[in-house]
């Protein structure tokens, strides 16, 4: 288990809790063939919150997150995302989502033949081809030291990096347009623990610092426990929860009774409750080495 970021107050979880929708998902159905993977869920993810979305193998994450992006046509129900329909056939309205929303596949999805710095230029090529490319490229490193990276990592390829740095390498990419939305796909898969908390609190931090809302589907009890302000549960083909911590970890339902009151959960508690008495460790910042998040 690695060392929780700095937990979210009760407060803060209020706070995201009471804003506003910046995403509102109403009776999704997506099917796969016979296949249904979602039939009538709903969901609102809230402006400035981070939110978990966690599920068990089949629920849906990925098929979800792919339908609010537009990257998967649904088979019925209304995405809003910042109050456009995210199914809209007009090319403006796409363009405009698309602009306003920065993705984290998982192990950073980055082109293999192109640099760091290339990779992260390839949104400003397509947004703004008009920009010059000396101001490209100091956009480029911008967004590369903003995810934690050494300025040296801009001329390295993917394949030149560990696993921790490739995350952050697709971080810096996906912040490039600087989108008001951050999608992360299992961020802190494949990293070891060291490497895990520093990556949960470099996304904590760019979510204060940036006013980001983000959208995040992890199987890490540790993440959702140091970082997540709620957490969206997917079970039977919807959402059967989307609250705080506490308030999940109640509901009577057999995923969610094995997957919140085993071992490993009650781990990530307790190091979530000894960084909030500041007896734990001290958080790995943004800057810290990237170099020691080498993928397992």
């Amino acid at each position: 288990m690695h060392a929780a970021a700095t937990a979210t107050s009760a407060t803060q979880a209020d706070m995201a809790g009471a804003g506003e929708p910046v995403v509102s998902v109403r009776g999704l159905v997506n099917r796969f063939g016979e296949q249904v993977v979602h039939d009538g869920l709903d969901l609102d993810v809230m402006r400035g919150e981070i939110l978990g979305v966690v599920g068990g193998s089949g629920t849906g994450k990925s098929v979800l997150m792919r339908s609010i992006l537009g990257l998967r046509q649904p088979n019925d129900g209304r995405i809003e995302v910042l109050g456009i329909d995210a199914r809209s056939d007009d090319e403006d309205d796409r363009r405009l989502i698309e602009r306003s929303t920065g993705v984290l596949f998982q192990d950073g999805a980055l082109f293999s033949s192109l640099t760091v710095g290339e990779n992260v230029q390839v949104p400003l090529k397509e947004h703004h081809p008009d920009l010059a490319d000396s101001l490209r490229y100091e956009l480029a490193l911008l967004k590369v030291k903003l995810a934690g990276l050494p300025a040296d990592a801009l001329d390295k390829l993917p394949s030149q990096l560990s696993g921790g740095m490739r995350k952050r390498a697709g971080v810096a990419r996906a912040l490039a347009l600087d989108p008001p939305l951050l999608f992360l796909d299992e961020p802190t898969a494949g990293l070891d623990p060291i490497g895990a908390a520093a990556f949960d609190h470099l996304i904590r931090t760019l979510q204060q610092a940036l006013g980001l809302t983000v959208f995040l589907i992890t199987h890490d009890l540790d993440t959702l426990y140091a970082i997540c302000d709620r957490v969206a549960v997917l079970a039977d083909r919807r959402v059967i929860a989307c609250a705080p911590l506490a308030e999940v970890e109640q509901l009577d339902h057999p995923w969610v009774r094995e997957y919140f009151h085993g071992p490993r959960a009650r781990a990530a508690r307790q190091a979530r409750d000894r960084n909030d008495s500041g007896d734990g460790d001290a958080d790995a910042g943004p800057g810290a080495e990237p170099t020691s998040e080498a993928s397992h």
